[in-house]
């Protein structure tokens, strides 16, 4: 039945393309001489009949091919959409808070463990292990991951500083200060976790590959100047020194309206419920040029301080703090603008490496001396 239209469309087209040949046949075969125009053409009926005929012929070769065309404009898109490169999502990369946290546990558990106790380290060490102290002889009081770095994928080497106190033969009690504990930590589950697996849905477990190992602290540091040259002591006479007294006693004490030491605008929020009874200051220093200075200067001028202070807490015992803070100078008087997140150094200052501090005698023979095993 397709067949049969198909034959009587093309029979159609045809008889048309027939009869506009039939027309163009029957135009007068004798025509005038072309005659130019202004323009310097020359044109003639033949040469329009011609013309005529030539333009219905394109307009049915354009009819004819349209399908055609479609289907190659259908190709090309779905072609072009199939070599649109699909942008990949970049791998996360892995949590170190997991093995971390893990670590710090196991430090703390070995430290307290024991002859008789080694049971206790299972949760973190399968293998096993046969310790020589006194179960409970030490104990971290303190401590904190400072050091983490992944040896291969889901595999940690984690470092914990741990302030370790000992028990000698009579049950008292020594600080032996703090030792450093490097510990292997392998992970499972997803890269949030520490882990390798690409579902975020994968189980989550930890596993330290071997006892502890003590190790030595790391490289000390002597820190850089700071950017605080002129000394302006506490001088009750100067008014940046005035100002920056009246807002830490606000600030910490809360015994007036912080909003009269800060600038407009400024996002500084006193300390609720006040944990100070009073606040002395006991030094100011800042980076005006010169610190003999009194007078306040132009508005706008920009003041940096660090600000040390002595505050009662509400018990009475006195607690010593530095405060760094940007002051601005607006209608003859100085005003807080922010309290700054650390103290500003010199643009050209860098910390170097110092020397470690032998411990004393005392802190290195009171240390008990375990000797674990494994087998």
């Amino acid at each position: 039945m397709k067949r049969a239209r198909r034959q009587r469309k093309a029979g159609k087209q045809k008889q048309f393309v027939e009869e506009v040949w039939d027309e163009e046949g029957e135009q007068p075969q004798e025509t005038p001489a072309a005659e130019p125009d202004e323009t310097g053409w020359t044109t003639s009926t033949a040469h329009l009949s011609g013309i005529t005929r030539l333009v219905r012929l394109g307009a049915w070769a354009l009819v004819a091919s349209g399908p055609v065309f479609g289907v190659l404009a259908l190709l090309g898109s779905s072609g072009s959409a199939q070599g649109v490169t699909k942008p990949v999502a970049a791998p996360a990369p892995a949590s170190q808070t997991g093995p971390a946290g893990f670590a710090e546990l196991f430090v703390a558990a070995y430290l307290q463990a024991g002859q008789g106790s080694e049971r206790d380290l299972a949760p973190y060490y399968s293998g096993s292990v046969v310790l020589s102290v006194k179960p409970g002889t030490r104990t971290a009081t303190q401590s904190t991951v400072i050091a983490s770095r992944e040896v291969q994928p889901g595999y940690w080497s984690i470092t914990v500083a741990a302030d370790v106190s000992a028990q000698d033969d009579k049950g008292k009690a020594k600080r032996l200060g703090v030792q450093y504990f490097r510990v292997g930590i392998q992970a499972t589950g997803p890269a949030g976790a520490g882990g390798t697996a690409t579902s975020a849905a994968a189980a989550t477990g930890y596993a330290a590959m071997s006892l502890p190992a003590q190790v030595a602290a790391p490289s000390a540091l002597k820190p850089g100047a700071l950017a605080y040259e002129s000394d302006r002591g506490s001088s009750s006479t100067d008014p940046a020194v005035e100002t920056a007294r009246g807002f830490l006693t606000a600030y910490l004490a809360g015994t007036s309206e912080l909003d009269r030491y800060t600038s407009p605008g400024a996002s500084v929020q006193a300390i609720s419920p006040a944990p100070y009874a009073a606040v002395k200051v006991t030094g100011v220093k800042d980076d005006a040029a010169s610190s003999g200075q009194q007078k306040v200067p132009a508005d706008g001028t920009v003041l940096h301080q660090l600000v040390q202070v002595d505050a009662t807490d509400r018990a009475g015992s006195p607690v010593s703090l530095s405060y760094a803070l940007t002051l601005k100078s607006r209608a003859g008087r100085w005003e807080v603008s922010s309290v700054d997140d650390a103290p500003a150094i010199r643009a050209s200052s860098t910390p170097f490496a110092a020397p470690h501090i032998t411990p004393t005698p005392d802190a290195t023979t009171a240390a008990p001396s375990p000797s674990p095993s494994s087998s």
